[in-house]
């Protein structure tokens, strides 16, 4: 049994790790075989519920006591993470004129808690995961009343926003499920640690199935307005990260956790955006493309900025060990 864990262990570990890659294999898939995964979107809230159960069940009582510990970092991280990506998706449908669905569909993925994602591509990078599972824990637990909140305000000029439905919506897909898992890991520690090596393939298997259901059943219009809604995206994810690298460096915060907060600014729960676009707005269906397109696009943005961030942590290591060197001579 123990071999077999191990063997889920590593095949886990590498779709985590590749999930962008895997993403983009399984829309192409979809995109070509619409029938086989437009079936998908009927169970959206559903995926995304167990996908935030698994991420509840990774969580120790003790990750709590790094809110406590580091508040500068986590305020920062989560500050800038309900202000940064919101004002900026907001700012980019105004500019660029979007359609009503589109425009909705990029303020709903700003507005959205960090996603799980950030945690891995932190770890990549050399960063403080424990700050990012820090980040993540509060922005997700704030989400609730942040998210309609934002959404609210800011998407209220183009469609009509229902804020209870919304933060019923959230409470339903993300707080219940996180909060529960929390809950069997405290009762059923020893078990869960057991079977901890499934839980990252449980959120693989659950949002790359939510992805390529939305592909699926938006394969034309993705034809149409495909290369518009990516360049918005990208734009977004990268100005986010960049302003969160920015503010980070700005507050004097050391090089690991600068890594950390940059990564969770820029990468949201986007599943948790498609989600809502489907629960919630019904009658602008392209509002969930610009969640979908982000999902793929932020695990490679992350993944380049990773690699970038560990050379340079190498690089400021050496520079450190030389200054050292040169106060002792």
């Amino acid at each position: 049994m123990e071999k077999i864990m191990k063997k889920i262990g590593r095949i886990s570990s590498f779709l985590t790790r590749y999930i962008g890659v895997i993403i983009i294999i399984f829309s192409i898939i979809a995109f070509c075989w619409r029938d086989g995964f437009a079936w998908t979107t009927n169970y959206t809230s559903m995926f995304l519920g167990i996908a935030m159960f698994g991420m509840g069940l990774t969580i120790k009582m003790g990750d709590f006591q790094v809110v406590f510990s580091r508040p500068k970092e986590i305020l920062i991280g989560c500050l800038a993470q309900y202000t940064v990506m919101p004002f900026l998706a907001w700012i980019l449908a105004v500019v660029l004129k979007l359609p009503e669905d589109l425009a909705l569909g990029v303020i709903l993925v700003g507005c959205c808690p960090g996603g799980t994602a950030s945690n891995v591509i932190t770890y990549i990078a050399g960063g403080d995961v424990a700050l990012s599972v820090g980040m993540t824990i509060v922005s997700t637990l704030v989400a609730p009343l942040a998210t309609p909140s934002l959404v609210y305000v800011l998407a209220g000029a183009w469609v009509e926003v229902s804020f209870a439905a919304m933060v019923l919506s959230v409470v339903k897909v993300i707080l219940v499920p996180v909060l529960f898992g929390i809950l069997i890991r405290s009762i059923l520690g020893k078990q869960i640690q057991k079977i901890s090596e499934l839980l990252p393939l449980i959120s693989v298997v659950s949002i790359v199935m939510i992805i390529s259901g939305i592909v699926a059943v938006n394969a034309d219009k993705i034809i149409s307005c495909g290369m518009l809604v990516l360049g918005v995206v990208i734009l977004h994810n990268l100005c986010g990260m960049g302003i969160g690298l920015a503010a980070a460096k700005l507050l004097k915060v050391p090089y690991d956790k600068v890594t950390a907060i940059a990564i969770e600014v820029g990468m949201q729960n986007s599943g948790l955006a498609i989600s809502l676009a489907t629960a919630n707005f019904a009658a602008n269906p392209l509002a969930t493309l610009p969640g979908a397109i982000f999902s793929v696009w932020h695990n490679i943005s992350g993944s380049v900025f990773a690699g970038i961030r560990r050379r340079g942590e190498r690089q400021e290591i050496n520079t450190n060990v030389q200054e050292e060197k040169m106060k002792c001579a």
